[in-house]
């Protein structure tokens, strides 16, 4: 239901608590109050609140409690937050992927849609990404490697910490010399260099 104005869904009351069920289970059964509206379950909503079976999560989010808390739930929040028009990147990507040890503050998330939440905790990048930059986690979607190592060159990261990236991505074979090689013939020069550099690493 990305980019859908406020209007509200048809249809009986069971027909709209299972789309917006569906659109839950998405994003590990986080939704958004917007969804909410959208789907006109506020009444719905508001008992599932009193009986336990929806918790809050946050300023405008909700979650179904059938759904155990586990170590991704941030990155399905957010993503659930922008309806799905989010992917996971940069350096949280690389560390969903294990390359590198870059220990990341903040989230970071390419956004080609959606209003920015008030929060200090998430870095946001306004680009689309193509399927093929793209791999789903489920519950969300993040970089593949191959582009999160190029989209790393492109930052300011010490080149040491490229050079680790790099070296484990071809060591666990999350992605081989050769589509590294090619995919920095993409980039600007200076991000070019920093791939060849760290490929001499590898």
């Amino acid at each position: 239901m990305a980019g859908e104005g406020a209007r509200r869904m048809a249809g009986t009351t069971e027909h709209r608590w299972r789309v917006l069920r569906r659109l839950a289970g998405r994003h590990a059964g986080f939704f958004t109050t917007r969804q909410v509206l959208r789907t006109g379950c506020e009444l719905r909503v508001r008992a599932a609140l009193a009986d336990g079976s929806v918790t809050r999560s946050g300023v405008g989010m909700l979650r179904l409690t059938q759904w155990r808390p586990g170590p991704l739930d941030e990155y399905a929040m957010w993503s659930a937050w922008f309806d799905g028009a989010a992917v996971v990147s940069y350096q949280s990507a690389a560390e969903l992927h294990g390359l590198g040890r870059l220990r990341p503050r903040f989230l970071h998330l390419s956004v080609s849609a959606g209003r920015p939440p008030v929060t200090p905790r998430l870095v946001l990048t306004r680009r689309k990404l193509t399927g093929a930059a793209t791999e789903s986690a489920g519950s969300f979607l993040v970089t593949t490697p191959a582009r999160t190592v190029l989209d790393l060159a492109e930052t300011e990261i010490a080149q040491s910490a490229l050079n680790e990236v790099v070296t484990d991505a071809v060591a666990i074979h999350r992605c081989d010399v050769d589509e590294i090689r090619w995919g920095a013939e993409q980039l600007a020069p200076r991000a070019a260099g920093r791939i060849r550099r760290a490929l001499l690493a590898v």
